[in-house]
């Protein structure tokens, strides 16, 4: 997983402040949910599965799951194969604490350290956490790049982060996500790929996995991946603001082949060159047969 990418009640209150004036007004939060995701994270290093389950919120719990039985890895072992360890919080500081009802996000300033290659640059760790319970669980973390952004690196660096109450990284929800459905492992490992600058696109695969790709080039692994036979595509695409409504288009179903050597299969494709007309709303099937199989499992 790319650790630049991010390694979704009632209201009741809303805190958004500097790290000074959150520790004015509810100092045992921060402290909270500092706590929460540094046991979390020492679970993820020591590879404790029940200490990760009971720290982590159930439908981030799920996601997982679904993720690792629709990539064919093994279950629970492949919760701790991740590509980089989640940075941690030493040298950080807490500059912002937003919470909602039973959801709440910590921002962090600092040389966020992933143990890659080279000298850690100051950038921006938003942490986000659910109440159930009784107790703040783990949710998931956005890690914000700030290489492109010198001015308010400086900022922040002087200790200026009105920077940060510009982005929605920083702000709570308010809005638990419901618990997905627990996918069987994938018989064939797929993946959706959308290339739609200047649109948000919305992906349903077999009425299970959905997907939303806004302005990007990105592929998603496809949850349950796909199935012998018939398998259903539908797609939404609208334009965001600032478009053109003339950009290039691209939304692929890729079905990824575990024979070595052999390339990824297209089982479903939409393209529109610059300024060919792109559909608002489609339903689709593709259908992977026999022969096809074969090129996907030895």
């Amino acid at each position: 997983m790319n650790p630049c990418k991010s390694l979704a009640i009632a209201l009741t209150t809303l805190i958004a402040t500097s790290a000074a004036d959150a520790q004015d007004v509810r100092p045992e939060l921060g402290k909270t949910l500092s706590s929460t995701y540094n046991a979390w994270r020492n679970a993820l290093v020591q590879k404790d599965f029940r200490v990760w389950q009971a720290l982590t919120a159930p439908h981030r719990q799920m996601e997982v799951k679904n993720r690792i039985l629709s990539e064919k890895r093994p279950f629970p072992g492949a919760v701790f194969q991740v590509p980089v360890p989640p940075p941690g919080l030493d040298g950080l500081k807490l500059v912002r604490l937003s919470q909602v009802g039973a959801t709440a996000k910590g921002v962090w300033f600092g040389p966020v350290d992933f143990g890659v290659d080279g000298e850690p640059t100051d950038n921006l760790l938003a942490l986000s956490f659910v109440q159930q319970g009784g107790r703040w669980l783990y949710d998931r973390a956005d890690f914000v790049n700030l290489s492109e952004l010198p001015a308010a690196r400086k900022e922040m660096a002087e200790g200026d982060f009105h920077y940060v109450d510009e982005i929605p990284e920083a702000k709570a929800s308010g809005q638990i996500p419901p618990v997905p459905m627990e996918v069987n492992r994938a018989k064939y490992i797929a993946k959706v790929y959308a290339f739609c600058p200047g649109r948000e696109v919305n992906v349903q695969v077999n009425r299970i996995s959905r997907h939303r790709f806004a302005n990007t080039r990105e592929a998603e692994i496809i949850m349950g991946g796909a199935v012998d036979g018939r398998n259903e595509i539908t797609y939404s695409v609208k334009p965001m603001e600032g478009s053109t409504g003339k950009e290039a288009f691209a939304l692929r179903v890729y079905l990824m082949s575990e024979i070595e050597g052999t390339k990824p299969v297209i089982a479903f494709e939409r393209l529109a060159q610059e300024g060919e007309p792109v559909k608002g709303f489609e339903t689709q099937t593709f259908n992977l047969d026999p022969e096809t199989a074969k090129k996907l499992v030895p």
